[in-house]
């Protein structure tokens, strides 16, 4: 089936058309006509099946046809996202998609001042995407009425779990209609995450596009031992075989990313780092640097990198592996979005083979392990642009040793 057989209103199949969407993926098919008629929607998915645009296109088909000649006042829709940077991607979404329709669409998220978020909100909007967080700040002090929401989306749920969120969602719907549409996204299933889907959802169509192998079959994934003080030497000349491709390299935590950024600068390797210790504005403008290409290596953390939709990010390096087994899903996930393919490389050091064993049995299989001879090894590391400069500061500091005890001499 095709986009333009399904019965949108022509603004989207034309907003369709210019952006190069013609086929639904798996998840957009399944889940469109249910929201569509109403229905209540849990739906789990893999990362980069296109899970925004399955409730993005049928939303805004909806409202436009509801506002008819005027746009309604009052939030019509709720999107809730784990992150700040979902949230802004999730907006550019909904604009994109929505071009031309008596829809607005506004997101409101934390690290920037909340006036000119407010001033929006006062103007009116009928789609709001938000962070917990920043949503539940701006209910409490009175600046969010929700008493007319028809729609609720919960996006990368099992996220918003991770995070602690589980009593805000709830404390959340006790303000919304109980008359609603509720959809529940997200990309792995468990216990916990069942319990909350439903309990917010009624009669729901459940829809599961996850084959047994919870890695997109479009990505190539390999694993290589690489001892940790040797880690910074293989990216730099992993970044270096790749050279015109985007890079997205995975770190533990936010000091090793300005580390590893640090290490590529010294070998003249231009890279942004993305963590929960930057500015927001910072993490915007290192995000847009890397989307556009002017930089093409980001440095990311788990937390801040989680359901970023990038495109033509060709190789993700888990340069640290996750404490979090599914994790390494998301991380993978990163590439091979959509019909695009991925190659997905590890960097294992010994003290990690334990976190390796829990990851492949989370899969149900071994990665391809990319053997490194020694003699290649020692050539990585020896020939490095980092080591050089290592070696020509010991050299210098040695030296600058010498001349000093000469001095003492005379």
């Amino acid at each position: 089936m095709k986009f333009s057989q399904y019965h949108f209103v022509d603004e989207i199949k034309n907003n369709l058309e210019k952006w190069g969407y013609k086929k639904p993926t798996d998840i957009q098919f399944k889940c469109i006509p249910s929201v569509l008629k109403g229905e209540d929607v849990l739906a789990i998915a893999q990362t980069g099946t296109g899970k925004t645009a399955a409730f993005a296109l049928p939303i805004l088909h909806k409202l436009h046809a509801k506002n008819n000649n005027r746009r309604a006042s009052g939030i019509k829709c709720v999107v809730l996202v784990p992150t700040r940077e979902l949230a802004k991607q999730t907006w550019d979404a909904f604009n994109k998609l929505g071009k031309n329709l008596r829809v607005e669409a506004f997101a409101v998220f934390g690290g920037v001042e909340q006036l000119p978020q407010i001033d929006k909100l006062e103007d009116g909007v009928d789609i709001l995407i938000a962070t917990p967080g920043r949503l539940f700040d701006l209910v409490s002090q009175g600046h969010i009425r929700l008493n007319q929401v028809e729609i609720l989306v919960l996006d990368e749920a099992d996220h918003m779990l991770d995070k602690g969120f589980i009593q805000d969602i709830r404390d959340l719907v006790r303000k919304l209609p109980k008359k609603r549409q509720t959809l529940f996204f997200s990309a792995t299933i468990d216990e916990k995450i069942k319990d909350l889907a439903y309990s917010l959802v009624t009669n729901p169509i459940r829809i599961q596009v996850s084959p047994k192998d919870p890695v997109s079959k479009n990505v190539n994934h390999f694993l290589m031992y690489v001892e940790m003080d040797d880690k910074r030497f293989f990216l730099e000349r992993l970044v270096k075989e790749y050279l015109d491709k985007k890079i997205m390299v995975f770190v533990r935590t936010q000091v090793r990313a300005e580390r590893v950024v640090k290490a590529m600068e010294r070998v003249n390797i231009s890279a942004v780092s993305l963590h929960g210790g930057k500015e927001q504005k910072d993490r915007f403008e290192a995000l847009q640097a890397f989307r556009e290409g002017t930089v093409k290596l980001l440095i990311a953390t788990d937390v801040s990198a989680r359901g970023i939709d990038i495109d033509e990010v060709h190789v993700v390096l888990n340069y640290d592996l996750p404490d979090v087994v599914e994790n390494y899903v998301h991380r993978v996930g990163r590439t091979g979005r959509g019909t695009s393919k991925g190659i997905a490389f590890s960097f294992v050091a010994e003290e990690e083979k334990e976190l390796l064993e829990k990851i492949e049995s989370y899969l149900g299989y071994k990665p391809k392990e990319m053997e490194i001879m020694d003699d290649e090894y020692k050539e990585v590391s020896l020939f490095s642009a980092d080591k050089k400069m290592e070696l020509k500061d010991v050299l210098n500091e040695f030296v600058h040793l010498g001349k000093k005890k000469k001095k003492k001499k005379s």
